[in-house]
């Protein structure tokens, strides 16, 4: 039986590991680590930068992976993130079996928090119809949390309910009803330009809790392309960019 171990890293800062983590991460006999490409080789380095920073068990082993790439062209967004996470769970099961056999502690950096806005659960999920496993979670901090502690604001007004959605919803479906914020993640299309943005405000990071950190924030009318220029910039700087936003109508 293997136990598998998704520890949540948080957003980029090694400060955000929890003991429990580091716990877990000393705890284990192998280490995944995930390769996403050159663009965002950085992200991979982190991961190794943390491991070779608390990592004090000699008998834990460390191995990376190349991560398959979704196939952004099928007309079946559905269809081509099932296939993606199909092919995810494949490669996990190779690594695993490769590296200790069917028997042993695994653990998975997760960027985040596995919990939100995250496939890796989804994915384990898979794994486990064909290598039988226990999952476990270590909870890590996520970019909503860091975003709000960044601006230095609450998540939601007194009393009041927010929701969390992504970039395409807020696109394809305008305003959620009911609430008056808003926490938009996975949005490649700054679709903040989709919504009318009188007496909108926002708060917006990238990179939050690297050294790179950038935060905007203010009127939406009047910030938005500010936004959309520095995500421009550094996108072109750094080959990748990952982002997230808070909207709140007054």
């Amino acid at each position: 039986m293997i136990e598998l171990h998704l520890i949540g890293i948080g957003t980029g800062n090694p400060d955000h590991l929890t003991l429990q983590a580091i716990k877990a991460l000393n705890a284990a006999d192998l280490i995944l680590i995930p390769r996403k490409g050159e663009t965002k080789a950085d992200l991979a380095e982190l991961r190794r930068s943390i491991c070779a920073d608390v990592l004090t068990n000699p008998a834990s082993r460390v191995a990376e992976f190349d991560l398959p790439v979704r196939d952004a062209m099928n007309p079946s967004y559905r269809e081509g993130v099932d296939n993606w996470h199909e092919a995810i769970a494949a490669v996990w099961k190779d690594t695993i079996l490769a590296e200790i056999g069917r028997e042993g502690r695994v653990a998975l950096l997760v960027w985040g928090d596995p919990s939100l806005y995250d496939s890796t659960l989804r994915i384990a999920q898979r794994v486990s119809r064909t290598l039988p496993l226990s999952v476990h979670v270590v909870a890590g901090i996520t970019s909503l949390q860091v975003l709000t502690a960044a601006h230095a604001i609450p998540l939601n007004e007194v009393g009041e309910p927010f929701i969390v959605t992504t970039g395409r919803q807020l696109r394809d479906h305008g305003w959620p009803l009911g609430v008056d914020t808003v926490a938009v993640m996975l949005d490649g299309d700054c679709s903040f330009h989709a919504i009318a943005s009188d007496g909108v405000a926002i708060w917006w990071g990238a990179y939050l809790g690297m050294e790179n950190e950038l935060l905007i924030a203010g009127p939406l009318s009047e910030v938005s392309d500010r936004i959309v220029a520095a995500r421009e910039k550094a996108r072109a700087r750094y080959g990748w960019i990952m982002d997230i936003y808070i909207l709140r109508r007054a």
